[in-house]
């Protein structure tokens, strides 16, 4: 069985001084400083994670190029498999977040407006350097082509765009199929309902995106300890987990939550 990968995540942005900085949010929203991206990187590199995600998180909203150079000074410090992802529109923009260190970008917007670009992506540069991110959020009514029961309510999940301020109208089933029949070599799913919460990851919609795919899936948004990743393995499938305020803040290490996920019988890399 393949092991389980535990994630941590930063979300960039640039302060009021137009200088590099770590956010965290609730629903995408209400930002607090974190840090500096640069020195989180280099700790999360020897803390024992799996990866490392950076996200430039108001690039696509503000019509801007992810921050290449920041990439480069993060890519100096993370030995392990790092995925980028913000204002990337283009296999130029692909090319170039590549180059500056990263091994996988992270697309969201640039592909809703065009899918032509997984396939483009993928094919330039293979599939396993393409991760679709999926920004969902639950609607209530019947636009929806899923619509699932979830505690006795029909529901269905919403993809959004820049950075969740824009709906689409594309049901996220639906486009997670043609994500992944573009080329796409991972999904990694974020719940705007769930985000910054500490509730829980919305184990229904990773279900279902894990049920409608083949291709892995990344489980983001609302993580608040160790017991909600084994959930989340253990009743979506996910492949991988990836939180960041529990880490962040220091409420729970690497080390702790792969141990305690290896005591619960859950294939972890120690």
């Amino acid at each position: 069985m393949l092991t389980k990968r535990i994630i941590p995540c930063i979300d960039v942005d640039v302060d009021d001084d137009g200088n590099p900085a770590v956010y965290t949010g609730v629903h995408f929203e209400d930002l607090q400083y974190t840090g500096d991206p640069v020195e989180m990187a280099k700790a999360y590199n020897e803390s024992g994670a799996d990866e490392f995600v950076f996200l430039d998180i108001t690039a696509s909203a503000d019509g801007r190029e992810t921050m290449l150079s920041v990439v480069e000074q993060v890519a100096d410090e993370v030995f392990i498999p790092l995925t980028v992802g913000g204002g990337i529109r283009t296999v130029d923009d692909i090319k170039e977040t590549l180059r500056a260190g990263a091994d996988k970008v992270s697309i969201t917007t640039g592909a809703l407006e065009r899918p032509e670009l997984i396939n483009e992506g993928a094919r330039a540069f293979g599939s396993q350097c393409i991760v679709i991110s999926v920004d969902a959020r639950r609607r209530y009514d019947d636009e929806g082509e899923h619509v699932l029961d979830i505690d006795g309510e029909s529901v269905w999940f919403e993809c959004t765009k820049k950075g969740g301020r824009e709906g689409t109208g594309i049901d996220v089933l639906e486009w997670a199929a043609e994500a992944e029949a573009r080329g796409a070599g991972e999904l990694f799913v974020n719940s705007i309902d769930a985000d910054g919460t500490k509730d829980g990851y919305d184990v229904p919609l990773m279900r279902a995106v894990s049920e409608t795919v083949d291709t892995p899936v990344i489980a983001s948004s609302g993580c608040g300890g160790p017991e909600d990743m084994h959930e989340v393995f253990t009743e979506a499938n996910a492949d991988a987990g990836l939180a960041a305020s529990i880490f962040h803040f220091g409420e729970y290490s690497i080390a702790e939550t792969k141990q305690y996920l290896a005591e619960r019988d859950v294939p972890v890399r120690l």
